[in-house]
């Protein structure tokens, strides 16, 4: 089924997985004597006029702080509630729920995945049951149905015990979108545009054009060193290039906290992932050993940013196996 052979994609998933292992180890290892004795709440913060923002923490997910390290957002209507993402839990899906409640009585109608990846996604099934309409990108069922998801949650139920268990599964959307998507609830209106292949096929964001604001997800990274993984980063790059277009004075991050410099923060993202490509294709064309690579680069723009030393090196020896591969 799987098979044995050797093949450059199979050689180049062995190589980046063995290394990704020891660095998530040593990363791990390096945040333990941090980890908060008390966990952060599900707090949110207003950011527009109806629309509100609750951020995770810059950190690795773990028990201590019960994977709560990516972004959610809700927009309240006369209509009802619209969340866009439902954090790394069930309970933190439940306190986010909570919190709603304590600052509207209006159902929750909706809730918009603005890509599958496990800290923005374990928290769905806690909306499904609620029976808020589930959107994201077709994409997504790839991954959803993969190996890779089920192996995923498989190790999240032994890694962040007891916030994921046996009874956290995995939750399809109901509407599948493959094209930009707009609706209206309560006079506000949302406009659900695809952005991937960039650091998920199935990226989307969700933009409010009354109130210039935009939700990326993890398009963007503010204020800390973004997480790459096999991500395809010069559409990445692309993405943003098409997002500084828009007319966007707030943006709600992925990770990080909300920011009223859009075309700056969206161009630190951007910025990073340029630097990354250019100096580890530069490298992977010259035959150059990733250590001596890494070693010379300059990374003296970025290495103040939060998670630098945990996700620098691991986004660098990806691009270079990737643009390594490229190059064949």
């Amino acid at each position: 089924m799987y098979g044995f052979m050797n093949t450059p994609s199979t050689v180049f998933t062995r190589r980046l997985g063995r290394h990704l292992q020891r660095c998530w180890a040593l990363a791990l290892a390096s945040l333990a004597f941090a980890l908060p004795v008390v966990a952060q709440p599900v707090e949110p913060v207003a950011v527009a006029p109806g629309v509100w923002m609750v951020q995770g923490e810059s950190a690795l997910g773990s028990p201590a702080n019960r994977n709560f390290i990516s972004n959610a957002a809700f927009v309240v209507t006369p209509a009802g509630v619209v969340v866009v993402d439902a954090l790394g839990s069930p309970a933190l899906a439940r306190e986010l729920v909570v919190a709603i409640q304590r600052i509207t009585p209006q159902p929750i109608k909706h809730l918009i995945v603005t890509h599958y990846h496990a800290d923005h996604i374990y928290g769905l099934q806690v909306f499904k049951d609620l029976g808020a309409t589930i959107t994201a990108h077709q994409a997504g069922q790839a991954y959803l149905h993969s190996d890779n998801a089920a192996l995923r949650l498989q190790a999240s139920r032994v890694e962040l015990a007891p916030w994921i268990d046996a009874k956290t599964r995995l939750v399809a959307a109901d509407r599948w979108v493959t094209e930009t998507t707009r609706f209206t609830l309560g006079g506000v209106d949302f406009v659900l545009q695809p952005a991937g292949p960039a650091h998920t096929p199935e990226d989307l964001v969700v933009m409010l054009p009354q109130q210039h604001l935009l939700i990326a997800g993890d398009l963007v990274f503010r204020g800390r060193v973004p997480f790459v993984g096999q991500a395809d980063s010069g559409r990445w790059i692309e993405a943003l290039d098409r997002l500084l277009a828009f007319r966007v004075d707030t943006i709600v991050p992925g990770h990080g906290p909300v920011s009223t410099s859009a075309q700056v923060d969206l161009k630190l993202t951007r910025d990073y992932l340029q630097h990354l490509r250019k100096t580890m294709g530069q490298a992977a064309d010259n035959l150059e050993p990733f250590e001596e690579a890494y070693a010379k680069a300059d990374w003296s723009r970025f290495e103040h940013l939060p998670l630098f030393r945990a996700a620098n090196r691991i986004n660098a020896y990806n691009t270079y196996l990737l643009m390594e591969q490229a190059g064949k």
